[in-house]
């Protein structure tokens, strides 16, 4: 009495959405596998990524003054850069030193500048 027709299930079109949840399934299953398979291996890699090295960065800058304040007890100079940059308006620098001639030359250095250049901006102040 309760039996179903082919006739009916092709006009209410059952005969395709009835089985499309078993299809689904069966789908999510192999992508499930598949996905566990590739995530599961090993992959090495050519080149190797190297955290020890040491990356040093040379900025541009144009100089306005160069202040270095020497203490003669610590035997340190503080060294404040102000630059016309609008990124970089200000450097600070510690140096291990009270000589003069190292001084220039150390900041000379750092911020890749002529001597003579540093000589003409830096302004020297001596702090106890």
């Amino acid at each position: 009495m309760w039996r179903i027709s082919k006739s009916w299930l092709r006009g209410l079109g059952l005969e395709f959405w009835l089985p499309l949840p078993l299809v689904a399934v069966v789908f999510w299953l192999g992508c499930s596998f598949l996905a566990a398979q590739q995530l599961s291996q090993s992959y090495s890699t050519k080149t190797k990524l190297q955290s020890d090295t040491h990356l040093e960065a040379r900025i541009s800058v144009n100089v306005l003054l160069i202040n270095a304040a020497v203490n003669r007890t610590k035997r340190i100079t503080q060294v404040e850069v102000e630059t016309a940059d609008p990124i970089l308006k200000r450097l600070e620098l510690e140096l291990p030193t009270i000589e003069f001639n190292q001084i220039e030359a150390t900041i000379a250095q750092q911020l890749g500048l002529p001597r003579q250049d540093v000589r003409k901006l830096v302004r020297y102040e001596f702090v106890e």
